[in-house]
């Protein structure tokens, strides 16, 4: 193997790796249902997901902000709760959930723990409620 001919394979390799390190789970323009992969994906395909036939979805923020507006249908488990390992705990392991927080950050937290615990069939909104609000016109927030 010549040098261009390694040096042009390296960086091949290279660029399918920053590639799929960018990758959502979810590619723009991808038609059909989001993937359950842990990954997070922009409104619309939460909206998707979050539709779906036996999906819960779960508010992984405080009480308080709960209470101030969720989205429809969510139930509330605080990952920044001592308690919220054993609320996984009572999860189905084999349930889809669509997870979601403020900004993405303890969704995110929420996940890799709820992967650590066996529920594999995880994804979350990028951006937090706040994309959901700002972009889904048809996506109403619940108070109470």
């Amino acid at each position: 193997m010549n040098i261009r001919t390694l040096r042009a394979s390296v960086l091949g390799v290279l660029a399918a790796l920053v590639l799929s390190a960018c990758s959502t789970g979810q590619d723009a323009g991808t038609e059909g249902p989001p993937v359950f992969d842990g990954t997070h994906v922009d409104s619309e395909a939460f909206a998707q997901a979050a539709d779906g036939d036996g999906v819960t979805v779960i508010d992984v923020r405080t009480p308080g902000e709960f209470a101030e507006g969720h989205l429809p249908g969510a139930i509330n488990i605080d990952v920044s709760s001592p308690t919220f390992a054993d609320a996984v705990a009572e999860l189905d392991a084999d349930g889809a959930y669509a997870v979601y927080c403020q900004s993405a950050n303890r969704s995110r937290l929420a996940i890799d723990q709820m992967t650590t615990a066996g529920l594999t069939e995880t994804i979350g909104l990028e951006g937090g409620i706040g994309a959901w609000t700002g972009d889904v016109e048809t996506g109403d927030i619940a108070t109470g």
